[in-house]
């Protein structure tokens, strides 16, 4: 293999995104290089000065069945394979009167972005290139002998290389090789998974044969978890989520932890759709999280569970950020808000607090696969949408006690879908559509009962919040211990999965003591 630079003297343009042909036809032109190109792309750099010829005189067939076909032909495929190396491929080419070719330039059709804008399954089946791929992975498997270019950012580049004369070095070349093969294995991916959920007798399967799926390159992160570690963020293609968040604000960038609690956050907030509600997340955890007549409302309520907790925090709010609540967060230290949009006058109060990264997410969270890795493979599950039979009030089963009234009631479904969000094994208590004590991520129920009644007693000075306050588990009480903590602290209400072995046992303690309790049928861990 040659170590040494190729000059571009013959290049192919096939290019679906015609963006920066300018910089490509001012430099083919000022170095006098012979371009072969297709279609609309043809006339443009013919009609920017550049020395074209059609594909069609190449091949000696017209363009055909609606643009279908164009370059897959030997004329084409032949001057992009040869091994310019190699001294047989030369001879070939010379009896069979086909040049060679130094460079592919090839972007391929908006398929993702046909999907996306809800294309009928014609309009996505005509957006799946052929050709192109095939001229990509041709060039990029010939990289000993061709510079292929895929992305346009590399235009400038490109265009320098071609003025100079020096064109790639092999090195070089090998590099446009990998990224190029890298963006036709996502677009494979995205049409692979299109067509699982469209065409395959496997669509809907919640575990299909071969799952594929790809993310980009959104930036680097100055570090993971810890110092040591390095991280990068990767976003999705369609450029929904919080992966593709726009910052508004923050001297600084954000960080794989802050990631992580934003996501967190984002969720919480979002299984209260109907309401305006906030969260205020720390290493992952609530620490606060609440329902109010007005988003405002809500961050005091959900800041007042736990204040010592929210500082160095992250808020997630699901309504736009009005200017009452941006004076709330301006005394508290914040590392994170995100939320759907801010008022202009919030905002500004907002970006004077300098180290405050401030997000804007377009759309709630996404319903699909959830994806954790383990060594040597992945797990995936669907997403936990509060969608279960159990998740309605109308469906849990009363075990002890009168039936809630429309207050407590509502306070126990508030519970209920808020637990969605605490770590396991998780005890919360509430009251008034808002969080007063949360036990999280203890190795037993007993202990998240006691971390959740001491939160709710000690985090507001004067206060015994757990008194009168409604309870939720996230599973079953595997003893009548933790229940009892939570009865002798005062609670009124207590809903939960049920469907321990000992269930009887946790009812009668709570027929003894005279509270109300609801079985859901449902649990929520979240590990």
């Amino acid at each position: 293999m040659t170590t040494s630079s190729r000059p571009i003297s013959r290049a192919l343009v096939s290019v679906s995104d015609k963006g920066g042909l300018d910089i490509l036809a001012s430099a083919f032109a000022r170095a006098g290089t012979r371009v072969v190109s297709t279609g609309r792309t043809a006339s443009i750099l013919a009609d920017m000065g550049v020395d074209v010829t059609p594909a069609e005189k190449v091949t000696g067939f017209p363009e055909s069945l609606d643009g279908r076909v164009k370059t897959l032909d030997p004329h084409i495929h032949a001057g992009i394979l040869a091994d310019m190396d190699n001294p047989d491929h030369v001879r070939q080419l010379k009896e069979l009167g086909i040049l060679p070719f130094d460079l592919v330039v090839v972007n391929l059709y908006p398929f993702q972005r046909t999907v996306e804008a809800g294309g009928s399954e014609d309009a996505c089946r005509e957006q799946i290139d052929i050709g192109g791929p095939a001229m990509i992975r041709a060039a990029a498997k010939n990289n000993a002998s061709v510079a292929v270019i895929t992305d346009p950012t590399d235009y400038p580049r490109l265009a320098d290389r071609i003025v100079s004369g020096r064109g790639f070095t092999a090195a070089e070349r090998r590099g446009l090789a990998a990224k190029a093969f890298a963006l036709t294995a996502a677009y494979d991916a995205e049409v692979a998974r299109w067509a699982a959920s469209t065409w395959s007798d496997e669509a809907g399967r919640t575990a299909p044969s071969r799952l594929t799926a790809t993310w980009e390159l959104a930036h680097k992160l100055r570090y993971g978890e810890n110092p040591h570690q390095t991280a990068a963020l990767y976003k999705e293609p369609d450029g929904r989520g919080l992966a593709s968040a726009a910052q508004l604000s923050g001297a600084k960038a954000m960080s794989f932890n802050n990631y992580v609690d934003a996501d967190a956050a984002w969720h919480a907030v979002w299984d209260f759709p109907d309401r305006p509600a906030v969260a205020v997340v720390k290493h992952s955890n609530p620490c606060g999280l609440a329902l109010g007549d007005d988003i405002a409302q809500a961050h005091r309520k959900a800041h007042a569970c736990d204040p010592m907790s929210a500082y160095g925090g992250v808020i997630a709010a699901n309504r736009t950020v009005d200017l009452a609540m941006a004076r709330q967060i301006k005394g508290i230290f914040t590392e994170v808000i995100v939320a759907p949009d801010y008022e202009p006058q919030a905002l500004a109060l907002l970006e004077t607090k300098k180290n405050l990264r401030i997000l804007k997410v377009g759309n709630p969270p996404s319903k699909g696969w959830k994806m954790k890795t383990i060594d040597g493979g992945l797990l995936v599950q669907s997403a936990d949408l509060l969608d279960a039979d159990g998740d309605d009030p109308s469906d849990w089963r009363l075990v002890s006690g009168q039936a809630a009234d429309q207050g407590t009631l509502a306070d126990l479904e508030f519970a209920w879908r808020a637990i969605r969000s605490v770590k396991s094994n998780a005890v919360l208590l509430a009251r008034d559509g808002a969080t007063v004590g949360i036990g999280m991520g203890q190795v037993n129920r007993v202990d998240s009962s006691h971390l959740a009644v001491e939160r709710a007693n000690t985090l507001s000075p004067g206060q015994n919040r757990a008194r009168g306050s409604v309870a939720a588990s996230d599973a079953f009480f595997p003893f009548a211990d933790g229940l009892e903590y939570l009865i002798d602290a005062g609670i009124s209400a207590v809903v939960q999965p049920g469907g321990s072995i000992r269930d009887e046992e946790v009812i009668e303690a709570a027929r003894k003591a005279g509270i109300t309790m609801y079985l859901t049928g449902t649990r929520h861990f979240m590990h």
